[in-house]
């Protein structure tokens, strides 16, 4: 039998207008919506120029976990579970989430601030973001997802957002080049103490883990991007630079990505509203580890209080080529 998200869990997500199906779901990203009504675009369209209003965020492991982030907006309750073997084929998630978001959007078509156009086009993801809520490594069929989506014919490019726990799993993707177009890998800390305070994860040797896949990712063929969740007075200290630029050694990612944790959601009952730095706080941060570890500071937007680096030494055209 297929695993499913528990009912009450389930009901507590699509009132949060997730789309679910079994153990994935869906939902419309706060930028996707107000792309729509030509409010803005994502930092991503900004950074790397993806279709906004085209992108579908989505995870096959929806309430599977094996972290329980002090600064994570979910219910930590939710993550209970982080054993998935009975699961769905890549193309039913798809088929029966992409039911699930034109059903989110329809809701749209009687809003007089929307762009049409746009809005028709969202309807055709173009721009497939595996990230979401859970961890999509813990999918036994991630390779297949990837290889699958890859084959659509609108697909442009696909983004694949990690806790990097699951060595194997980067293995597998190496080995079948099922690639993203870019990986990324969530970092919250530059030593084993703090990864353990601030991820709180399940498995004993969760830094060896880490540690491991960044040494994987940093072989493979693909567009890796490191990115930093700041959480101010826990691990944006001076003294943490060095940490963190011995990490990045290790990757050797060709972007870093700096970024204010925000105070929102679950996450208000572990830190507290002054846990969360401004703009500027994460630019000096990022400015400092720039130096630190022989990056360029080359773009930045203020409402995402995220800061982009850039290897000089590994360069690549930011802009992906579609």
């Amino acid at each position: 039998m297929v695993v499913k998200i528990g009912k009450a869990i389930e009901t507590q997500l699509r009132n949060a207008h997730y789309g679910v199906y079994n153990h994935s779901a869906v939902q419309i990203c706060p930028w996707t919506k107000k792309s729509i009504k030509n409010m803005g675009e994502c930092y991503k369209n900004t950074f790397y120029g993806i279709e906004t209003h085209r992108c579908m965020e989505f995870s096959p492991a929806a309430v599977f976990c094996q972290n329980n982030c002090i600064f994570c907006w979910r219910k930590m309750e939710f993550m209970r579970n982080f054993k998935m073997e009975d699961v769905d084929e890549p193309r039913d998630i798809y088929e029966n989430l992409l039911k699930e978001r034109k059903q989110l959007l329809s809701g749209f078509f009687g809003n007089e601030s929307v762009d049409r156009k746009k809005l028709e086009e969202a309807l055709g993801p173009t721009h497939f973001a595996i990230s979401l809520s859970g961890e999509p490594t813990l999918y036994p069929k991630l390779p297949e997802l990837i290889k699958f989506l890859k084959k659509l014919d609108d697909t442009k490019t696909i983004f694949l957002v990690t806790n990097a726990q699951e060595p194997d799993m980067f293995e597998k993707l190496k080995k079948r080049k099922a690639l993203p177009t870019q990986l990324y890998i969530s970092t919250n800390a530059p030593n084993k103490a703090l990864f353990k305070r601030i991820n709180v994860p399940v498995y004993s040797d969760a830094w060896e883990r880490f540690i491991e896949s960044l040494e994987i990712a940093s072989g493979m063929r693909t567009r890796v991007v490191m990115r930093l969740t700041m959480i101010k007075g826990l691990n944006m200290k001076q003294e943490l630079v060095d940490g963190y630029c011995k990490l990045i050694e290790t990757l050797n990612p060709h972007f870093i990505e700096v970024k204010a944790y925000m105070w929102v959601g679950y996450s208000r009952r572990r830190l507290k509203e002054e846990n969360m730095p401004s703009h500027d706080e994460v630019k000096n941060y990022a400015k400092k580890i720039a130096q630190a570890s022989g990056f360029k500071f080359i773009d930045e937007r203020s409402e995402s209080r995220v800061v982009l680096l850039q290897n000089k030494s590994n360069i690549i055209d930011r802009f992906i080529k579609m």
